[in-house]
């Protein structure tokens, strides 16, 4: 029987509002609720364990930007909450660890800087995650607006052994794109590495969400517009997760 795994409903604040772009653009970008610490005790009353939360300002600017929202969430949840966007220095890390945040995402800093992520894991052990963003099957940084040289697996394994809490696997092609999870290269990933991976990017419906349980190798999946779009029911998609299909 595969494993359980984990749901993560996204929330991504651009000036202060819950949004979600389209392949990472910020032109491109839906607003679903200008109250995004009502979304968030939404998602905690449907019964998920964790949020996913990204600064998209902060993410290419290269400084929290959205302090205030995320401040509103955690005082209106008690759920574990993981956070990228804008993280490029151990103070920033501190300073969000003090606010109650569970976890840290570090992408752009895993490849412009992998000792300081490594420093990172020592200093905030089972803090911190690094956000593998892929497009073209390349790395991508700064908000996802660059393409590195690096392909996934080669960044991934520079952080084996050194206490990442996870490897967040986004395939931006596919990121609010509706077109389908991609469990396949997620799962690729974590066949190549240690570390816990969590895909993300693409989620359409709860098909999707059965093919990342079905994977029996990914430790959870991350969804945004298919919940604000209603195609997929969170209750549902959690009972699949946890091997309760409903369906």
């Amino acid at each position: 029987m595969a494993k359980t795994i984990t749901v993560y409903p996204a929330i991504d604040l651009k000036d202060g509002q819950c949004v979600r772009l389209v392949k990472g653009l910020m032109d491109q970008a839906t607003v679903f609720s200008d109250d995004p610490a009502g979304q968030a005790r939404a998602f905690q009353g449907a019964g998920c364990r964790w949020l996913h939360i990204v600064d998209l300002n902060g993410a290419f600017e290269g400084t929290p930007v959205n302090a205030d929202a995320v401040r509103a969430i955690r005082a209106a949840t008690d759920v574990p909450i993981q956070l990228g966007g804008g993280i490029r220095t151990l103070e920033t890390m501190q300073q969000w660890l003090e606010l109650g945040i569970t976890r840290l995402i570090l992408g752009t800093l895993a490849v412009r800087d992998p000792d300081l992520v490594k420093t990172a894991c020592r200093e905030f052990p089972g803090k911190i995650a690094v956000g593998v963003d892929a497009k073209g099957g390349k790395v991508a940084v700064e908000g996802w607006a660059e393409a590195s040289e690096l392909d996934i697996i080669t960044l991934s394994k520079q952080f084996e052994d050194c206490g990442v809490a996870a490897l967040i696997h986004t395939d931006i092609d596919r990121d609010g794109m509706l077109s389908g999870v991609n469990a396949e290269a997620s799962a690729a990933l974590a066949n190549a590495v240690s570390i816990p991976v969590i895909a993300s990017g693409g989620v359409a419906d709860i098909d999707d969400i059965r093919r990342v349980h079905a994977a029996d190798v990914l430790d959870g999946v991350i969804t945004g517009r298919a919940l604000y779009d209603g195609r997929l029911d969170l209750t549902a998609a959690l009972a699949v997760a946890e091997g309760r299909d409903l369906c």
